[in-house]
C-alpha cells in the first residue's frame, strides 16, 4: 500500500520547473506587454505627479435632491467638461452624500480647471448644414429606420444616414468640390427652403440663414475652410473647437458615434437646453422601437421646437437633422420627418438600454441638476509629490533592508529563497501597476506605496510560516526532501488563510472607502493576491529543487536547516535480526 503513495510523491516532486518556467512565461509576456505598450512607468497620481484637487459641496437647486442619481450623472457632466480640457488623467469621483472631488494632474491650468468644473454645461439643438466622417471609413449604407412623425433614429441610424452620404462621392476632388459648395450653400441659403435645391445645396431653414444672410462672404469663406479642415480625431482639435462659439452663432462640431468621428456644420441654437422640462428613457412594449428617449418640453421650448422640426423636414439628410449639442460635443443627430407639436417628442432607434439612459440624462441634465460650491482648491506641486515620493520609497527601502538582515541572519542560505521571491513579487507587482494605469486609470499615490510596502511583510510572512513548517519536520528527524514536501500542505493552508483575512480587508476598505485610501486598499489586495501566485509557483517549486542539493540536502551549516543547531531528534533506526522480521530497538538489561 506504500508504494503508490511513494510514486506519487516522487511524481510531484519531479515537475517543478513546470511551474517556475510558467511564472517566468508570465513575467516575459507581461514585461513586453509593458514596453509595446509604451507605458513603461506607473501612472502617478495627483499627490505625487502634482497637480489640482478640487472639493465641489452640492447644494440642491430648484428643488432637486441630493441623491446618488443626481450626484451620478453631475459627475459624468462633469467629468466630460474635465476630459474636455486635454486631461486624460483627470480623476472625478463622489466622496461621502454631497461632495465631488475632481483632481487634475499637472500640466493643465489650474484657473481653467475651476472655472470648468461645477458651472452650468451648455445644451443647445442646433440644425445640421452638412456632416461627414473624419479619419476613418464612414459606416457601410443603410436603410434609414421608419418612425411616425415624431420619431427619429438613435445615433446607430444616424450613422447609416452618414454612411449614405459620404459614400455617394466616387472620387476625392468631386466630394472636396461638391463639399465646398454645399458647405457655402448653406451658410448663404435664405431661410425659406426651396424645393428644386439639391439635397446638398439645402440648408435648414433654422435661425442660421437669418443669421448668415447679412454676413461677408469672407466670414462663410472661413467656416467653410474651418470645417473641410476640421479633424476631429484630434482630441486636441475637439478641445478647441468649440472655444468662444456663442448661441446664435453658425459653427463647426465633432461627435462619436459607433466608435467613428464625425464633423458636423452647425447652424445658430433653434432650442435651448433650458426648454427642455424632462426626457427619459423607456421601453416600448407595444411597437418595434425598443429603447426610446421621450422629451417633454416647457411651453415656450415646445414652440420653439415644433418651428424648427416643421422646417427640418422639408429637407433632406443631412439637413434634415438636429445636433444635440452639449458642451460643444454633438452627442446624437436624429432626423425628423415632419413638424413635431404638442410639446413632447420620441428619439428612437436601435438604443440600448444605456445607451437611451444616458441620452435621456443629457437631455434632462444639460445644466448640471445640483448647484455646487467650492470648498476648497488644492495645488500639489510636482516637487512637493516628488519629495513624497521619494520619502515612501527610502521608507519602503529600510523596511526591505531589515527585512533580508532578519532572513539572512536567521535562515541564512534560506534566505536566498526569500529574496528571490521577493523579487519575482516585486517585478509583477511593479509591471502589472504600469499596465493598470491605462488600462483601467489606476494612479499610483502616496498610499498606494504605502499599501505596496506592507505587502513586504505579507509576503515574507508567507515564506516564513513555509519555512518553520519545514524546520518542523526536520526537528522531528526528517530528512530535508520528505520534510519539504509534508511540510507544504500544513504551510498552505496557514498562508491561504491569512492571505484570505488580508484581502478581505483590502476589498471592504476599497468599498467604503473613496479617494486616496482606495489606492491603499486596490495595493494591498493586489499584492496579497500576487503573494499567493508566488508562494504557490515560485517559492515552493523552488524548495523542491534546492532539497536535491547537497549544500541544503546534507544541512550545511549555513544552509540554515542544519538538523544539530535545529535541535533535531535523532532518526529511529530498526533492526533486522538474522532470518526474522523486523524489529524495534533491543533493552538489554544487566545480570
Amino acid at each position: 500500500m506504500a508504494a503508490p503513495k511513494k510514486g506519487r510523491s516522487a511524481s510531484a516532486q519531479s515537475k517543478p520547473g513546470r511551474s517556475l518556467a510558467l511564472i517566468l512565461i508570465a513575467i516575459v509576456g507581461l514585461t513586453g506587454g509593458m514596453f509595446v505598450s509604451g507605458h513603461t512607468t506607473p501612472r502617478l497620481g495627483i499627490d505625487l505627479a502634482g497637480g489640482t484637487s478640487i472639493t465641489l459641496e452640492a447644494k440642491a437647486d430648484q428643488g432637486s435632491a441630493i441623491n446618488k442619481a443626481n450626484m451620478d450623472t453631475a459627475v459624468d457632466i462633469m467629468n466630460r467638461r474635465v476630459n474636455g480640457l486635454g486631461v486624460s488623467e483627470a480623476e472625478v469621483q463622489t466622496q461621502g452624500d454631497r461632495n465631488i472631488i475632481v483632481n487634475i494632474p499637472k500640466g493643465t491650468n489650474s484657473a481653467e480647471a475651476r472655472k470648468q468644473v461645477g458651472t452650468t454645461a451648455k445644451l443647445y439643438f442646433r440644425p445640421v448644414l452638412a456632416q461627414e466622417a473624419t479619419g476613418s471609413a464612414a459606416p457601410s449604407p443603410s436603410a434609414s429606420p421608419s418612425g411616425s412623425s415624431s420619431a427619429s433614429p438613435n445615433p446607430s441610424a444616424s450613422a447609416s444616414a452618414k454612411g449614405e452620404k459620404a459614400t455617394s462621392s466616387s472620387s476625392p476632388s468631386a466630394s472636396a468640390t461638391s463639399q465646398g459648395r454645399a458647405v457655402t450653400d448653406a451658410l448663404k441659403a435664405d431661410s425659406t427652403p426651396s424645393a428644386s435645391a439639391s439635397t446638398k445645396a439645402k440648408t435648414s431653414p433654422s435661425p442660421s440663414a437669418s443669421a448668415s444672410g447679412g454676413a461677408a462672404s469672407a466670414g462663410a469663406a472661413a467656416l467653410q475652410a474651418k470645417y473641410a479642415a476640421l479633424d476631429c480625431t484630434d482630441p486636441e482639435v475637439r478641445r478647441k473647437v468649440a472655444e468662444g462659439v456663442k448661441p446664435e452663432d453658425t459653427t463647426v462640431a465633432c461627435g462619436e458615434i459607433d466608435k467613428v468621428w464625425y464633423k458636423y456644420l452647425l447652424g445658430p441654437a433653434a432650442v435651448d437646453g433650458t426648454d427642455v422640462k424632462k426626457a427619459a428613457a423607456v421601453f416600448d412594449t407595444q411597437g418595434a422601437a425598443g429603447w426610446q428617449v421621450n422629451m417633454t418640453f416647457t411651453k415656450s421650448g415646445g414652440k420653439k421646437f415644433a418651428d424648427i422640426t416643421g422646417k427640418l423636414a422639408q429637407n433632406q439628410q443631412p439637413q434634415n437633422e438636429f445636433g444635440i449639442v452639449l458642451d460643444g460635443d454633438v452627442v446624437s443627430s436624429p432626423f425628423v420627418q415632419g413638424a413635431i407639436t404638442g410639446g413632447q417628442a420620441q428619439i428612437s432607434g436601435s438604443f440600448k438600454q444605456e445607451e437611451a439612459q444616458g441620452l435621456a440624462n443629457m437631455l434632462s441634465y444639460g445644466a448640471l441638476p445640483l448647484t455646487f460650491k467650492e470648498q476648497s482648491t488644492t495645488t500639489v506641486t510636482a516637487a512637493l509629490g516628488g519629495d513624497q515620493l521619494r520619502a515612501g520609497l527610502l521608507a519602503g527601502a529600510i523596511g526591505l533592508a531589515l527585512v533580508v538582515i532578519y532572513l539572512v541572519a536567521y535562515y541564512r542560505g534560506l534566505a536566498l529563497v526569500a529574496l528571490a521571491s521577493l523579487l519575482v513579487s516585486a517585478a509583477l507587482t511593479y509591471v502589472l501597476m504600469a499596465l493598470l494605469g491605462p488600462a483601467i486609470g489606476f494612479a499610483l499615490n502616496l498610499p498606494a506605496v504605502c499599501g505596496a510596502i506592507v505587502a513586504i511583510g505579507i509576503t515574507a510572512d508567507s515564506f516564513i510560516v513555509y519555512f518553520e513548517r519545514v524546520r518542523d519536520e526536520i526537528r522531528e528527524g526528517r530528512t530535508l526532501r520528505p520534510a519539504v514536501e509534508r511540510a507544504w500542505p500544513r504551510a498552505r493552508r496557514t498562508i491561504l488563510v491569512s492571505d484570505f483575512v488580508s484581502f478581505l480587508a483590502a476589498a471592504v476598505l476599497f468599498v467604503v472607502t473613496v479617494g486616496k485610501v482606495q489606492g491603499f486598499a486596490f495595493t494591498l489586495g493586489l499584492t496579497t493576491v500576487l503573494d499567493v501566485v508566488v508562494v504557490f509557483f515560485f517559492t515552493k517549486p523552488l524548495m523542491t529543487l534546492i532539497a536535491r542539493r547537497k549544500f541544503f540536502a546534507n544541512g550545511h551549516k549555513w544552509s540554515g536547516l542544519d538538523p544539530k543547531s535545529l535541535g533535531a531528534q535523532p532518526p529511529l533506526r530498526r533492526t533486522r535480526r538474522p532470518g526474522g522480521p523486523v524489529a524495534g530497538p533491543v533493552e538489554t538489561k544487566e545480570a
